[in-house]
């Protein structure tokens, strides 16, 4: 994310807390606001390490597994340095061990996107490509961007439909809670918590109405970002660093196995879709 970018983030945020706020309130927000862009450290640029190929061990056989990875910055594995350690990579490794077979990753997530971008990812995928299965993580630029929430999950949930009707199982990760991004300080952090919770719900809602799985990002594994943000955040702060993305993928995989009905347990923090 640049820097523009992720002032941006601060920015919206801010915008919203206008909403709310009057006199004292608001100029609170605006000298927060300029505190979190001080604390910010150095961009990482716009493009995340490409990490499409098929992964699999010497032993594995059988036709690939079709993965495809749809969303924003975190979909595609901004912050990391080696395509095995971006989400896609975590992945599509750790399916192929579960499954014993081939794994063939397609990312078309792109840095920067919103909710309204994911028609444009399905529409430039390849002609006549079916993937096996789908994740979809998306909604943080959804709001720091202040899009609202219905808007944010209708595109979801048309994303959800078109891949549905081509027999692609989903699994969507919900919105991370943005209340971990320590740059930002209180009240504005808990401001922004709040909102990416709002969205995260309404996400689970039309996902599992939709016929997909979702995993709530902020329950399993943000906990870990909130009380080991060194570790888990990469130089920036704002993404994930290599054992975030591996956490965030070991959150994820229980869904993507029990999607391709290959599992039965549905675990803390898990939605299958609704019966019927």
């Amino acid at each position: 994310m640049s820097r523009v970018r992720r002032t941006a983030v601060v920015v919206g945020m801010v915008g919203a807390g206008v909403a709310v706020t009057t006199g004292g309130g608001r100029e609170l927000l605006r000298r927060q606001a300029a505190i979190a862009r001080a604390r910010i450290g150095k961009p990482l640029g716009e493009d995340a390490i490409v990490a499409d190929k098929v992964w699999k061990q010497k032993t594995y056989g059988g036709a690939p597994l079709r993965l495809l990875v749809l969303g924003d910055s975190i979909a595609a594995g901004l912050g990391v340095e080696r395509r095995k350690d971006t989400l896609g990579g975590r992945l599509a490794r750790g399916l192929a061990g579960r499954v014993h077979r081939p794994v063939a990753l397609h990312t078309a997530a792109v840095v920067g996107s919103e909710s309204s971008a994911l028609a444009g990812q399905l529409d430039a995928l390849p002609d006549g490509y079916r993937a096996d299965v789908a994740v979809i993580v998306v909604g943080g630029n959804d709001v720091t961007h202040r899009v609202p929430v219905a808007t944010s999950a209708g595109h979801l949930e048309e994303a959800i439909a078109r891949l549905r009707a081509q027999g692609t199982a989903v699994v969507v990760g919900t919105c991370p809670d943005l209340g971990a991004l320590r740059p930002v300080p209180q009240p504005l952090r808990s401001l922004g918590s709040r909102m990416s919770r709002q969205l995260a719900a309404a996400q689970v809602e039309v996902a599992v109405r939709g016929g997909a799985h979702a995993v709530s990002l902020a329950h399993v594994v943000g906990p870990f970002f909130i009380t080991n943000p060194e570790e888990m955040f990469s130089l920036d702060r704002f993404h994930p660093s290599a054992l975030g993305y591996k956490r965030t993928a070991e959150a994820l995989l229980p869904s993507i196995l029990l999607a391709l009905g290959l599992a039965e347990e549905i675990p803390f923090g898990h939605s299958a879709p609704a019966a019927g």
